[in-house]
């Protein structure tokens, strides 16, 4: 018989299998967990997300990457319909336990499982890092927004400050990972996080690849906590 070899942290490919059973291996404390290790920035960084999205009521957004829900109970705050959509089942089934009125659904960020242009904003909080192909998932998002509807990726970026991001890669790459030792259930998930996050471009690289990904007008974004996070915003053509 084979042997049965759990996943507790992805690679740098990012294959989605892998990817989705480490973020099972992390649902069960993966919220308090996010908010020791942001020094509770993650509620401020949910909000301006929100905002960011300019979100009426009645309109309905899709937020990608969802997790356990808790930014997409955050996007409904709006008065707008959101729906979340994740890859890991471990983290829906959290989400579901604490937020049952909060619909949250298993999808591939490549494949998402709804028709076309049938939401008026999407949206996708610190996953687009996690996704294999970066241009083919900013294509699906485009696919199911309407034509005049917005995109907002809220993600890790360069702090703007020289020395703050020595600081802040000093904490990512050896305090961050002993931090998560402390709360997390799946603590060698922070060790790929971390890489993940030193790996990624910066903000201006960021708006290069949703500007050449298509059909996205009018990339801009902004600085969250001096560059740790951005808020990268575009409009579908």
């Amino acid at each position: 018989m084979a042997e049965l070899v759990l996943v507790t942290r992805a690679d740098l490919d990012k294959q989605p299998h892998e990817v989705a059973e480490m973020f099972d291996g992390v649902a069960k404390r993966y919220d308090l967990t996010n908010t020791v290790l942001s020094f509770g920035q993650d509620r401020g960084w949910r909000r301006a997300t929100r905002t960011a999205l300019g979100l009426r009521p009645g309109e309905r957004v899709l937020d990608v990457g969802a997790g356990t829900g808790i930014s997409t109970e955050e996007l409904g705050r709006s008065g707008a319909f959101a729906v979340g959509a994740d890859l890991s089942v471990g983290m829906l089934q959290a989400g579901r336990r604490v937020r049952a009125e909060v619909p949250l659904l298993a999808g591939d960020a490549l494949r998402l499982p709804f028709a076309d242009g049938v939401f008026d904003a999407v949206t996708i909080s610190f996953a687009l890092r996690n996704v294999v192909d970066t241009g083919a998932a900013l294509r699906e998002f485009a696919r199911v927004t309407r034509p005049g509807g917005r995109l907002v990726v809220c993600e890790f970026s360069h702090p703007t400050s020289t020395a703050f991001r020595t600081i802040y890669m000093q904490y990512l790459m050896r305090s961050l990972p002993t931090v998560a030792r402390g709360v997390s259930s799946n603590p060698e998930a922070y060790v790929y996080l971390a890489e993940s996050i030193r790996a990624w471009p910066d903000q201006q690289g960021l708006a290069d690849r949703i500007a050449a990904a298509g059909p996205w007008d009018r990339v801009g974004w902004r600085n969250l906590s001096g560059g740790i996070v951005a808020l990268h915003r575009a409009t579908r053509v």
